[in-house]
């Protein structure tokens, strides 16, 4: 069974809205204001290394298709990013542009518990507050990773603004990197978050 791991860039009071400022809030781009370290760019290389499919909503996808595709480093990332399989969450975008992506439409938990339940690696899912929400109610997200930024916003939108039952995590990692926090937690509960 692959793993649904949901990786976010977060603030202090929440916020995952924006953290690189290419949609253009007023508040945009906070995450660029600190260094992440060494370290930090190891832990995002190594969750897409493991990774072995992108699930990403309508918007966070359409983002990563246009910058993607043009970009290269030295580590692989861009190359990784590029060619692994990609899983599109949209009931609005029936014709994808990225390479390598499915579109899923209709019963998003039950599609979401079959491809999960096919054997493979990690499904990474990053950004995508609407489809992260979803999987959270249902029980469908098995890790959380969350590089912890040093900033309050004030306001913007909140990785967890309601809309499931409470559940319990365990922190099975917590560090620091230079500026930033990573954490990873999984649920207390013999299911997935």
């Amino acid at each position: 069974m692959g793993r649904i791991v949901v990786s976010e860039f977060v603030t202090l009071d929440g916020v995952f809205e924006d953290p690189g400022g290419s949609e253009g809030l007023d508040r945009g781009g906070w995450a660029f204001r600190f260094d992440r370290g060494p370290e930090g760019d190891r832990f995002k290389l190594d969750e897409l290394v493991a990774a072995e499919a992108l699930l990403l909503g309508r918007k966070t996808y359409e983002g990563f298709a246009a910058a993607w595709p043009s970009r290269t480093d030295d580590a692989g990332f861009a190359d990784k990013m590029n060619s692994m399989r990609k899983y599109l969450v949209s009931s609005t975008l029936a014709e994808p542009v990225w390479n390598n992506t499915t579109v899923i439409a209709g019963d998003i938990p039950a599609e979401v518990a079959r491809i999960r339940a096919q054997p493979g690696a990690d499904i990474l899912v990053a950004g995508s507050g609407q489809l992260v929400t979803t999987l959270v109610a249902h029980h469908l997200v098995d890790e959380l990773r969350l590089m912890v930024f040093p900033v309050l916003l004030g306001s913007g939108r909140k990785l967890f603004a309601g809309g499931f039952e409470p559940s319990g995590l365990e922190v099975t990692d917590a560090r620091t990197s230079a500026e930033v926090v990573l954490l990873t937690l999984r649920s207390k509960d013999d299911e997935a978050t």
